[in-house]
């Protein structure tokens, strides 16, 4: 089964489900300090993930729709 954002999902602690956000800090609940990389309690959580912002469209003019 296809997961939210793909099979392939790189472990982080930006959005791991024992992230806390407090004011401008994280932490993690497990092992208190938020480390860069991977943690063996990690747990992934899709509705802390941000999605990329989407590159903007193209504008087309009538002339490139015209045969």
């Amino acid at each position: 089964m296809k997961k939210v954002f793909g099979n392939n999902i790189v472990p982080s602690c930006s959005y791991c489900e024992f992230s806390q956000t407090e004011g401008e800090k994280q932490y993690c609940t497990k092992n208190g300090t938020l480390r860069n990389g991977k943690c063996r309690k990690f747990r992934y959580n899709p509705i802390m993930r941000t999605p990329h912002t989407m590159a903007p469209l193209q504008q087309f003019d009538q002339e490139s729709f015209t045969i």
